[in-house]
Parts: C-alpha cells; sequence; structure tokens
C-alpha cells in the first residue's frame, strides 16, 4: 500500500472546501421536530442468546417518520446504578447482526447501544433487520445516490434521524446516566456520529474512527474505490446533475457537523487508506472548536485504521472524561 492523500504535513493543515446551506440548521431543526412530533414507542426485550454475564436486550425505536429501528442494548448484568452509555453506528452496508457480536464496551462496564442501519446489513457480518421504506428517483448501485437532487429525500436524511432519535431514546433508560452518552463508529459509522454529536447537545464524548461523509466534492474527486466513487458514477452518467447533487450532499457533510459538535472528541485516520481519503477526516477535525480534541493518525494502515488498538485507546480516553 502507499498514501492515499496528501503528505501529512499537508494533511494537518487541510480545511473542506464547504459550501455550508444558509439553512443548514434550519434544515436539520425542522427535520428533527418533524420526527420527534411522530412519536413512537421504545421496547427493549430480552434477546435470544447463550450470553449470560451480560444483559442483551433486542431494541426498537421510532426513528425518521416514526418508522421502528432496531438495535441491540448490552450491559453488565450485575451493576447499580445509572450507567454511563456508548452509542455505536455501524459501517456501510453492515448490519446489527446477532446478539452478542460487539461486548467490548459492556465488559468495561458501560451501557452499549448498536444502532441497525436502515436498508442496509447484506455488504457483510451477519445481516440487518431494519428496512427502509422509502423509494428513490435513479440512483447508482450502494446508497450513496438515493434521493441526491433533494436533501428532503436524501438517504442520510433519514439515517441521521433515525440516529438523533436513539440517543434520544437512551437518554430515557433508567439504566442510563443522561449525562454520560458518547457516540461512536467507524467509517460510515464515524460519519453519523460526527452528525448525532452535531446535532445533539450535552454529549459526553464523540469518538469517530476514520469517518466517512466528509468534504464530499474532494472526497468524491480523490477517493479510489467505493462508496464515494458511486457518486463518479452516477454523475459520469447524469453529467448535468453535479451542481444538483453536491447541493444536496452539503447538508450531510461531516466537517459542517463538526464545527456544532460541543463534546471532546478523539478522531482517527489512516494514511494508506484506500476507502475514506484521510483528508476528509482531517477536514472534519480541523472544524471542531471543543478545545478537548484528539488526532490518532495511523500511517501504515488502510481503512481498518487502529482496530482494536483504537478500541483501546477509546476506552482510556474515555475514561479519563
Amino acid at each position: 500500500m502507499a498514501l492515499t492523500d496528501l503528505p501529512l504535513a499537508e494533511l494537518r493543515g487541510y480545511r473542506a472546501r464547504l459550501t455550508e446551506p444558509d439553512d443548514f440548521d434550519e434544515f436539520w431543526r425542522a427535520t428533527l421536530a418533524e420526527a420527534r412530533a411522530t412519536g413512537g414507542t421504545v421496547s427493549l426485550a430480552p434477546a435470544d442468546t447463550a450470553i449470560s454475564e451480560l444483559l442483551v436486550d433486542d431494541l426498537t425505536f421510532p426513528g425518521f417518520g416514526g418508522e421502528p429501528v432496531r438495535g441491540w442494548v448490552t450491559r453488565p448484568a450485575r451493576a447499580s446504578g445509572p450507567l454511563p452509555a456508548v452509542v455505536e453506528f455501524l459501517g456501510y452496508n453492515g448490519g446489527r447482526g446477532i446478539p452478542g457480536e460487539r461486548l467490548q464496551w459492556a465488559a468495561a462496564g458501560y451501557v452499549h447501544v448498536l444502532m441497525d442501519t436502515r436498508g442496509q446489513g447484506s455488504g457483510w457480518g451477519t445481516g440487518g433487520d431494519t428496512p427502509d421504506p422509502h423509494g428513490s428517483g435513479s440512483a447508482f448501485a450502494g446508497f450513496m445516490t438515493r434521493g441526491i437532487t433533494d436533501p428532503l429525500d436524501y438517504f442520510y436524511r433519514r439515517v441521521f434521524t433515525d440516529a438523533v432519535r436513539l440517543v434520544d431514546a437512551v437518554r430515557d433508560f433508567a439504566f442510563v446516566d443522561a449525562a454520560r452518552i458518547a457516540v461512536t463508529g467507524g467509517s460510515q459509522g464515524g460519519g453519523i456520529a460526527l452528525a448525532v454529536a452535531g446535532l445533539v447537545p450535552g454529549l459526553r464524548a464523540a469518538m469517530p474512527d476514520v469517518p466517512f461523509l466528509c468534504d464530499f466534492r474532494h472526497s468524491v474527486e480523490v477517493a479510489m474505490g467505493p462508496p464515494f466513487t458511486e457518486i463518479a458514477g452516477y454523475l459520469a452518467v447524469h453529467r448535468d446533475h453535479g451542481e444538483t447533487a453536491f447541493r444536496t450532499l452539503a447538508y450531510f457533510d461531516g466537517a459542517s457537523f463538526a464545527r456544532r459538535i460541543d463534546a471532546p472528541t478523539i478522531i482517527s485516520i489512516a494514511l494508506m487508506d484506500e476507502v475514506v481519503p484521510p483528508s476528509g477526516s482531517i477536514a472534519a477535525f480541523n472544524e471542531l472548536s471543543v478545545e478537548d480534541r484528539e488526532l490518532v493518525i495511523y500511517e501504515f494502515n488502510g481503512h481498518e485504521g487502529g482496530g482494536l488498538l483504537q478500541w483501546a485507546r477509546q476506552a482510556a480516553w474515555l475514561a479519563s472524561r
């Protein structure tokens, strides 16, 4: 492998070419208000699993449009009092899988909440359980161009709204300390974590790894493989849609959400990442205004980033806060 982007010295000062819409905040205020107004029921039921030393619950909560979204809630079995929580979002086209696949955070004493991603779950792992009942116009294979001609119809409007509504639900869990909720995720999950941290004030921490969905224009221009190349493929056919597409994507850029984050944040990047150009993740980091922020760089890794080593860094970093 080789470096897939700018040299590190240039990357450190890189800023996104953001064309943030004037109504960015109003767009998201209205979107979330509409979703919250739909109501819906949160349910937790014991999962069918052989795991006995942790409690695992099958979660359903109302997301965008009040539509049911699935997840897992895993927590220590013998803890007393409300616990801090880590809400995790998944990488591109992965699903929540089967109960017990992700145990580290619960084993470390946290309530771990894993969100299924609507419409995804068939690209890797052991499957997803949340449909996306919304159609779209003409789109390239994948999820990146679904609804791309109108921000109201764009796929990630629904996903980001699901994720915010999940944090709403977690704050009401009796076994969670609502003042100590962190969000995390890798790749797409990192991009979702940036969005949630920018949309939900008062989180305790944000921990995106190799975050996707940042600095769209540059990332589409330089990415070596999908999913960013889905947008290039779409625009190679729809040659007159470029301005419209990037106007839509401007409402969903992780760098814009980073500007609004008020929680301590740790972001990781990998310099040999062929999926997510590290400049996009750096662009998000450089938009942070919080004083408590940290960038972790893996010079010789690809999209896997730091793997479990990064989780260990996160666990130590979060515990100290």
